[in-house]
């Protein structure tokens, strides 16, 4: 998480979160403060992307974040171990779905194919 936005989160908790029994970070800002539901940060995003004039496709939802939080992760040096931890995944297959390379940047750091060495295969 980048500072400024962990900056943020802690201001928010000491000093803008309403009184709660619930253990969420992030209520609803009217009374009950209930936690917020998934369709309610649907909803946020959607008219997020709406006010930024970006295109809505039918399935762009909070789950965007996901994506990109573990695609920056990776691409940032973390372990998919680590990024697995953090979305909360048990299974490294599923961190495959969201967590994307950056295939330039792989190309950069790949080692250059020899060329005429044939292949052998390894029994």
């Amino acid at each position: 998480m980048p500072q400024d936005v962990g900056c943020a989160v802690v201001t928010y908790v000491q000093h803008g979160r309403p009184q709660s029994l619930h253990r969420q970070v992030f209520l609803q800002c009217r009374p009950p403060f209930q936690p917020l539901t998934h369709r309610a940060v649907w909803w946020m995003v959607q008219h997020a992307f709406q006010r930024a004039g970006m295109a809505i496709r039918p399935r762009t939802g909070s789950h965007l974040f996901r994506h990109t939080a573990a695609s920056h992760m990776l691409n940032h040096g973390a372990s998919f171990k680590e990024v697995a931890d953090v979305l909360g995944h048990c299974s490294l297959q599923t961190t495959g779905i969201y967590a994307k390379l950056e295939l330039d940047a792989l190309a950069a750091v790949a080692l250059p194919w020899l060329g005429g060495a044939p292949c052998t295969r390894i029994s």
